[in-house]
């Protein structure tokens, strides 16, 4: 990036260092944050769309939907994170390529499965391979925002479940008996009420979420954790024109530092928010905002 950085033999101290900090992985490096912070972005509201349709599904009177909402929640809660993010990622990709495959190419004759190879035609290849490089990230950076949605969805589907059923049976009856239909008291009534119940869970499985980032890496996204990794092992002269010993305490020092920020605003956001929310409640919070005003 500077001038000077043409010849690393010739630099020592600050400007090595200048050097060393600018590099194009360094580049990439700084980036991968902002990886993050646009996967929390993305995936806080859409986990939180699946989790509230899952949590509307799971309460249905309507048994097949009430099956499927608390079959949903149940099977992807029972089931290792770890172990989900390395299946269903390959599953779904696989899903999207075989039905592209069974459009594009329907006189393919050969079988898609072929033994532990999964075969379609090249036009139903996701992305294609004569597709930037940006595309490529783009789509695997999509795949693990829906598979955390997923994961996290269920989640949220079990917590906003409970704050559902938290809200006093009384406030629905009295909307009833002012004549609000079933649709009207869920929305008016039950929703906007049982987010004061739901926020304590939501709060920590969003700091769940936050610490659930490093397996961006297990899902091929070159990610914070990533470039820690790869900038902080020992590099031999032979190999770079930066040469060091083993600095990952420093790299992964960052990343701790990184987090903790992180939480301590979520925490601040959670306490603002808990309190906005509780105002005007019937609930222990609610009480005391309405005894310290009087």
């Amino acid at each position: 990036m500077f001038s000077y950085c043409t010849d690393p033999s010739t630099l020592e101290g600050l400007s090595w260092l200048s050097c060393y900090l600018t590099t194009g992985k360094h580049m990439a490096f700084y980036q991968s944050f902002g990886i993050v912070l646009v996967l929390l972005a993305i995936t806080a509201p859409v986990a939180l769309m699946f989790g509230f349709a899952g949590a509307t599904a799971a309460r249905s009177r309507i048994w097949p939907i009430s099956l499927l909402g608390k079959s949903y929640t149940a099977i992807v809660r029972g089931v290792p994170d770890i172990a989900f993010f390395m299946f269903f990622v390959i599953a779904l990709d696989q899903g999207f390529e075989y039905l592209r495959h069974k459009v594009k190419c329907s006189d393919w004759s050969e079988p898609v499965r072929q033994g532990n190879d999964f075969v379609v035609c090249a036009q139903a290849k996701l992305p294609l391979s004569t597709s930037p490089q940006w595309v490529h990230e783009t789509y695997g950076f999509a795949l693990a925002v829906l598979t955390f949605a997923i994961v996290f969805g269920a989640f949220a589907a079990n917590v906003l479940f409970g704050a559902m059923k938290a809200v006093p049976r009384a406030q629905l009856e009295t909307a009833e008996a002012y004549g609000m239909s079933t649709r009207q008291t869920f929305w008016r009534i039950l929703v906007p009420q049982m987010w004061v119940f739901a926020l304590p869970g939501l709060s920590n499985l969003w700091m769940i979420l936050i610490k659930a980032t490093p397996l961006l890496f297990l899902l091929g996204v070159e990610d914070i954790v990533y470039w820690a990794r790869e900038l902080g092992a020992t590099k031999a002269a032979k190999f770079t024109d930066y040469p060091h010993g083993n600095w990952n305490a420093y790299y992964f020092g960052g990343l701790l530092v990184f987090y903790l920020m992180l939480t301590s605003i979520s925490e601040r956001v959670y306490k603002r928010l808990s309190t906005r929310l509780s105002h005007g409640q019937a609930t222990a919070a609610g009480e005391a905002q309405r005894k310290a005003a009087t």
